[in-house]
């Protein structure tokens, strides 16, 4: 604990000091705060505007909805995921395991096989979200499919593995719909119905 207490006070203090992973499980573990591990740098995720966070909520809404009586459990922001071949882990909005889920050995909290991700888009994240974390959630073996969320309008993305392993794009806007290999198929006006979606900001 004192270790990690240590490590958390070094981070809040803006230190640019590379980290062990097994350091950023013992923080994950007490710390109130989300972190993303990132080949050795650990970086702590803003929280999210109420506009985001009724974005993210639809989104469950819809795929728990879509989903139901299929082998696939839909899973908030709480879940770890754990991309070995980029050296990440992160806290995807939305993400979708489906039939058996498969923990990290080296830590129970971090899935290994989501089927699905989703990231709804906000100012200060954009730009990592539509570059390097797409780049790093398509080394994951196991995702088929990535959804971006535009914070900004009606306006959603799927990024899809093709059975060649090629990833294709699709788009939708208002009065759209995508369908997902996994089952179910997003609305966007659904998506953006909620009033606290609606607006311009966050």
């Amino acid at each position: 604990m004192a270790a990690s207490a240590k490590l958390f006070e070094m981070i809040s203090a803006g230190h640019e000091v590379r980290h062990t992973r097994a350091e950023y499980i013992a923080l994950e573990r007490f710390s109130n705060v989300k972190h993303e591990f990132l080949g050795g740098e650990i970086y702590a995720m803003a929280g999210g505007s109420p506009r985001h966070s009724a974005l993210a909520g639809n989104m469950i809404t819809l795929l728990s909805l879509g989903l139901r009586g299929k082998p696939c459990v839909v899973h908030t922001s709480d879940l770890r995921v754990r991309i070995a071949e980029a050296d990440l882990d992160t806290y995807p909005d939305v993400s979708v395991v489906c039939r058996e889920m498969k923990l990290d050995p080296a830590d129970e909290h971090a899935v290994l096989n989501p089927v699905l991700v989703v990231e709804v888009t906000s100012p200060s994240t954009e730009a990592y979200d539509r570059g390097k974390k797409i780049k790093c959630y398509q080394s994951l073996p196991s995702l088929r499919e990535i959804v971006i969320v535009s914070h900004r309008e009606p306006h959603i993305e799927m990024l899809r593995r093709e059975n060649d392993g090629a990833w294709s794009r699709h788009e939708a806007r208002a009065g759209e719909a995508l369908g997902l290999a996994v089952g179910c198929e997003l609305p966007v006006d659904e998506i953006y119905r909620d009033p606290m979606a609606e607006g311009t900001s966050g």
